[in-house]
Formats: C-alpha cells, structure tokens, sequence
C-alpha cells in the first residue's frame, strides 16, 4: 500500500518543495529510521543532524527548517510540522485501515435501556449498563464497561479494559469498621476524547464526575469520584487523580504523577512526570516536585538533610536576629 506524495499534500496542505507529485510513499517512519520510500518529520531543531542525514523521501519541516531540508530532499513546509505529522497519519490510517464495524458486537452485553447510537461501535466483550449513553461514531473496543447512567459523548475512542462508571472509594469509619458510602452519581463525558486502556473512572458520589470535551488520558490512568477535568487536557500513563479534585482546560500532567484530593488546577497548568501535586494551583505554568535519582547512600545523606532544613532555618533567623541586636 502507498500513496502519491501529491495527494498526501492536496489532502492535509503545506508546500511541497523540490519532490515529485506522483512519487510513491510506502509508509510513515522517524527520520533515524526512514528509507527512500518513506515520510517524516522533523518537528524540533535540536534533530536537524538527523535531517541531514536522513534517507526519508520527503521530510515535514517547519519553515524555519526550509533552506537545510532542501539541501538534503525533498521537503514539506509547514508551520506545525508536529501537527501535520498528526494528520498524515490519521489520512494513512484511514487509506489502509479495513473501515470500522458499526453496531454493537455479538459477543457485547447491551441493557435494553442503555442507549448506543447507530454509528457507534460496541467492540468484543463489552458491558453498557442500564441508563447509559453511548454517542454517534464512538468506538469502543473490546472489554469496556461502561455503566450504569454513565454517558459518552461523540467520536471517543475507548480502548480495550476501561471501566467507566465503577464505584468511587468512598466509606465512613464508624467504630472500628468501614461503612459504604453509596456511589448516586454517575460519569459523563464530552465529546472527542480518547481513553487509554485499562483506565478506570469512578462515578461520582452525589455529582458525577466530569470529563470535557477533547480530553486524552493514557493507559492505566486512575480518575476518582467526582473529579472534573476542563477540555482538552491530557495526562500521561499511570496518573492518579483523587477524588473532587477539579483540573482545568489545556493542562498536562506526566506519567506517574499524583493529584491529591479536593484541590484545584488552573487552566494551563503543566506537571512533570511523577510530581505530586500537594496543594491547589492556581496561576499557568510548569510545576515540578521531584527527588533527584542518586545512589543510595548519598541519597539518604540527602533525604536526611532535607529533614534538618526547617531548624537549619530557625537558627539562622535566630543568628540574623542575634546580628542585628549587636
């Protein structure tokens, strides 16, 4: 399978500069890798030595990058080369790819009262539960549950083991034993977002939990009861998000990081891989809480310091004080 060079361009865009309109592309491939039949992409300056050296048939460039792409092939010029790269292989998929089974599977389990749209997909193995909503052209694939009175919007893509829709940890301590908090809300969620497998969102404990429009979220990602997350965030794998804690729009957090309970993010607040995020954010920005890796020993020279540094502190203030009086 291929595609001519000039239809990826009349189809997504961009300047196509010093290639041919009817040559070949065999596949989309990193610029390291990339063959003479091959499209990539060079969406950082910092890569412009593998540009140089790349076999690849054509590169993606930004416009900046034009006069050394043209130096070595045939280029694309665009202003988010990134971006294109997005969409190149969305059009390759959907070229190549055996067009989506619509309706729900035979072996899918469907309560008469849930309500799945004629061009959503229902994938193996799946549980829509009473009461829930699945929007036109979502996909979900195999093993989904999604349930009872939860709601998904349109064009999501749910992949294999999410559950939607259990119960949120919720018990009161009541001498000495734990009583169950029934979980009356549900989960609804917006439009365009794409789940990754087995991540788990809890229902809500008396409100639902909610997830806006154009949200990603990783594989294996935990989101608790009642939490919000504004549209068009996306968080990495392995994030945990405890519950009523609310996320704004346009936020990122890394793989491994941790949202305490009840706090809240402004829009546009971006957390580094395996921070946690131990009070509320309220201004945009990178935010990082991370113990540098050492080895061992050194390491807990330096824990053990850290644990000084509030006295450290209190004494200085005393000497600064004690300065001043002389």
């Amino acid at each position: 399978m291929s595609l001519l060079l000039g239809h990826i361009v009349d189809a997504l865009g961009g300047s196509l500069e010093g290639g041919e309109y009817d040559a070949p592309i065999s596949r989309i491939a990193p610029l390291e890798v990339a063959g003479p039949g091959d499209l990539s992409f060079l969406s950082n300056p910092r890569y412009q030595q593998q540009l140089a050296a790349s076999r690849a048939a054509c590169v993606i460039v930004a416009p900046a990058m034009r006069d050394l792409a043209l130096a070595r092939g045939p280029c694309i010029v665009v202003d988010n080369p990134y971006g294109y790269f997005a969409r190149a292989t969305q059009l390759w998929r959907s070229r190549t790819a055996p067009a989506a089974r619509l309706g729900v599977h035979p072996s899918a389990v469907v309560d008469p009262d849930a309500r799945v749209h004629p061009t959503a997909t229902v994938g193996p193995l799946c549980v829509v539960e009473r009461g829930a909503h699945v929007g036109a052209g979502t996909v979900l694939k195999s093993r989904v549950t999604v349930g009872e009175n939860c709601s998904i919007g349109a064009r999501c893509i749910v992949h294999p083991g999410v559950v939607i829709g259990a119960d949120g940890f919720g018990f009161a301590p009541e001498n000495g034993k734990w009583v169950k908090i029934e979980q009356l809300g549900a989960v609804r969620i917006g439009d365009d977002v794409e789940i990754g497998a087995n991540t788990c969102i809890d229902r809500g404990a008396l409100q639902d939990t909610v997830i806006e429009d154009g949200v990603k979220l990783d594989n294996l990602i935990q989101i608790g009861h009642n939490v919000r997350i504004g549209k068009h965030s996306a968080m990495a794998g392995c994030v945990g998000v405890a519950g009523s804690a609310t996320i704004g729009a346009h936020c990122t957090v890394g793989g491994g990081a941790i949202v305490l309970g009840h706090l809240e993010m402004a829009d546009n607040v971006h957390i580094s891989a395996a921070t946690v995020v131990t009070r509320s954010l309220t201004k945009p920005g990178q935010y990082t809480g991370m113990f540098p890796i050492d080895d061992n020993a050194r390491w807990e020279k330096n824990a053990a310091t850290l644990k000084q540094l509030h006295s450290l502190r209190e004494r200085i203030k005393a000497l600064e004080q004690a300065l001043k009086a002389a």
